[in-house]
């Protein structure tokens, strides 16, 4: 038995979702599989920006929830005039009035917002909810009307979490039993709607962005899968972006832990913490293209068997660096638990940290765009030590990315990094800071944005083009 989940781009639209039932009936015909789907694209975001305007008082959310309305409809149509029969007699008739039940739902839903003028986390979850329970329905009816049986499952009725609305916490021992109670009595294909789930209380949560990835990697667990099949637009996992190395290629194989690396540096990875419960449960995922089911994809699992030293580049653009410097901070205690302590308190995340033996400066790397907050808040904390000179400055560098080379195989492969830096140097390309953990499956290094694509073109031929 496997897991497939289907996300927004491959529900786009009647002709995408066609695509993709054909692809669940040709699987489902040849092992039993659990189907997971996303709302269509975009329209979580129209969710909450309808729910956003109700209450604001602004009563365009009304032609926003007609625009939502048009798109099902349109898919209604679309795909239930093929002409077909089906031995269960589900036509656009009779599928029409479920939909239109779910949207008068939303829509009064929406009007009790614009009447009290707020939106809580509650409510906000019940709304986005709305996006997979329509898909949901409209493709378990749309499998029944080409004649192979499906069932609509809510999710609600699974995953149990607690009521931290908009990021819900799993109750993992209550879900599993759920899940391996409905599940395996459900009648042809299990149609589950992702994202959504349901605290103690019976409220309507939410599992974060991301949370339709989490649904799979959560129902795979429980039902001890073969495999979890996150089915997206692109053929796998690249060795770089595209965008800017235009010699990247889909890497067939890697371990969980190097996909958690390649995806926390901005690579179209599934999110770590959706993979936590496969990677318990030593479930392999793999991706896969809705449009190219061909591909063979990508495969992530306990080990990686690739035999590249470096299974990825990636990058996090848009990021500032600070640099903490003062000969009073060599040998004083407390300085570096104070200057992160200042950083939390401007709730600015620190993404790389990188500090030079004789403690005389901390090298501190956050998003551009939290950079003055965390200068303003380290300036409140090291006040004392700004007028006494033990802290001398703090210098801001702006317009940076960081760039990680990632891999399993580096661990005890001795050369890595004057590879790399040899490699930079060569194209005189300017390291400002870096960072490696004793893992050594990640080497980090901080240039200038304007540098960023050379650099990540001169590490991918370094390490990942064969050589003529």
């Amino acid at each position: 038995m496997k897991i497939m989940k289907f996300g927004g781009t491959s529900v786009l639209d009647a002709e995408r979702i066609g695509n993709t039932v054909g692809i669940i009936i040709d699987h489902a015909r040849k092992e039993q599989v659990v189907v997971v789907l996303s709302a269509m694209r975009g329209v979580t975001d129209a969710l909450i920006g309808a729910a956003n305007q109700a209450q604001n008082g602004d009563d365009s959310y009304r032609s926003t929830l007609s625009e939502i309305a048009d798109r099902q409809e349109s898919a209604l149509q679309e795909l239930f005039a093929t002409g077909k029969t089906s031995a269960a007699a589900v036509s656009a008739e009779s599928v029409r009035p479920k939909l239109r039940e779910l949207l008068e739902e939303l829509e009064e839903i929406l009007h009790g917002v614009s009447l009290v003028r707020e939106c809580s986390p509650r409510t906000m979850d019940l709304v986005m909810s709305f996006g997979e329970r329509l898909n949901c329905t409209l493709v378990a009816d749309y499998i029944q009307f080409l004649g192979e049986p499906a069932q609509f499952v809510d999710a609600r009725t699974l995953i149990a979490t607690d009521g931290a609305h908009g990021r819900a916490e799993v109750d993992y021992s209550t879900t599993n039993e759920r899940t391996r109670a409905v599940l395996p009595g459900v009648e042809g294909i299990p149609i589950v709607t992702g994202f959504i789930a349901c605290s103690r209380d019976g409220s309507t949560t939410t599992l974060g962005r991301n949370g339709s990835d989490f649904t799979a990697s959560i129902l795979g667990a429980a039902l001890e899968a073969r495999v979890i099949e996150i089915w997206t637009d692109v053929d796998g996992v690249l060795s770089a972006d595209p965008r800017y190395v235009e010699s990247a290629f889909v890497v067939p194989e890697m371990s969980f832990q190097e996909a958690m690396e390649l995806s926390y540096f901005g690579a179209r990875v599934i999110h770590p913490s959706t993979m936590i419960p496969a990677v318990r449960a030593n479930i392999p995922i793999l991706i896969k293209n809705t449009l190219r089911p061909e591909a063979p994809g990508s495969l992530i699992s306990r080990t990686s068997s690739q035999g590249k030293t470096i299974t990825g580049i990636a990058s996090i653009e848009d990021v500032a660096l600070i640099n903490v410097e003062g000969s009073g901070m060599i040998g004083v205690r407390g300085v570096a638990s104070r200057v992160f302590r200042a950083l939390a308190d401007a709730d600015v995340n620190v993404i790389m940290i990188s500090q030079a033996s004789s403690e005389h400066s901390i090298c501190l790397v956050c998003r551009e765009r939290e950079a003055d907050a965390a200068v303003a808040s380290l300036e409140r904390e090291l006040a004392r030590e700004l007028e006494s000179a033990a802290v001398e400055r703090f210098q801001l560098i702006r317009n940076l990315e960081i760039i990680a080379i990632i891999g399993e195989n580096m661990r005890g492969t001795p050369g890595i990094s004057g590879r790399l830096f040899s490699a930079l140097g060569n194209e005189r390309i300017n390291v400002l800071a870096i960072a490696q953990g004793s893992s050594e499956r990640n080497i980090s290094f901080v240039v200038a944005k304007s540098e960023s694509r050379r650099a990540l073109n001169t590490v991918h031929r370094a390490f990942l083009e064969e050589k003529a």
